[in-house]
Parts: structure tokens; C-alpha cells; sequence
């Protein structure tokens, strides 16, 4: 759910709306995302989680230390996804874009504003009825 390099971070599933900030944590040499408001705390994401940037994507080039550059990823709508599952010292979690582009999350940009849109299929909840909620049971004669 989160990188194996936040374990020591402390962390929250992500939850439908949510306003997220990419960022680096203090704890870890990774980057990932943190709830707006709560920068020490990493949001996990599930694959198949979608996610809206407020801007185009974009991330930091492979050599960025030696030149620093900002590249874009041609869109502002991600869906998260775990790659490299078989080396267990590699980062998995990564954002997979329309056009095709995978990125993982560790090399975001820092400071990029984005909202989860929705959850996969499984991890939906469902709000619990409240005093206001009308619950219809079939009454005599009527089956459901």
C-alpha cells in the first residue's frame, strides 16, 4: 500500500476526496503523498486508485541532482499502480497516465497538488444508515 521505504512513516489509507500534496518525508529519502495539512503522515494508495492533479503532472529527470529539470507527463489524471513486485529493495509504487507513461511516485515533484477521484472496486464503503435513513423490508405478501 505504501513503499517499503515509508514503513517507518506514519501512515492512513487514502480516502475518496482526499486533497493530497506530493512531498519528501522527513523519516525516508521518498517521496510520496501526504493529506493537505498533514505533512508526517503518508497516504496510502491501492492499485487501481485514480488521482486528479490540479495541474499537469510532472517529475524530476532521472539525473536531476546534475541537471535539474522538470519533465511533464502530458496530463493531470493518474491511476496509482505497483510495479517491480519481484525485487523487493525497489520502489513499487508508481502512477500509470493515459498516454501510457508510468512514473513512480518517488520521483513526483514535490509540492504538486492532486484529489482522489476513486477507489477500487473492493475498498468502496459503504456510509453507515443514520436515524434519517428509511429502511424498506418487504411487508406480508410481498417477497424481496
Amino acid at each position: 500500500m505504501c513503499d517499503y521505504s515509508l514503513h517507518a512513516t506514519a501512515s492512513r489509507p487514502a480516502k475518496i476526496a482526499d486533497k493530497l500534496v506530493t512531498t519528501s518525508f522527513v523519516s525516508s529519502s521518498t517521496r510520496g503523498f501526504a493529506a493537505v495539512g498533514e505533512p508526517a503522515v503518508a497516504v496510502c494508495l491501492l492499485p487501481g486508485t485514480e488521482v486528479v492533479f490540479d495541474r499537469e503532472a510532472e517529475y524530476d529527470h532521472i539525473f536531476g541532482r546534475l541537471l535539474p529539470s522538470r519533465c511533464k507527463l502530458g496530463s493531470n489524471v493518474a491511476r496509482f499502480r505497483q510495479v517491480n513486485l519481484g525485487d523487493p529493495n525497489a520502489h513499487h509504487d508508481a502512477l500509470e497516465f493515459p498516454n501510457g507513461r508510468t512514473v513512480l511516485v518517488t520521483r513526483l515533484r514535490p509540492g504538486q497538488h492532486a484529489t482522489v477521484i476513486q477507489l477500487p472496486a473492493g475498498q468502496r464503503t459503504v456510509a453507515e444508515p443514520t436515524s434519517d435513513t428509511v429502511v424498506l423490508r418487504p411487508g406480508p405478501g410481498i417477497t424481496a
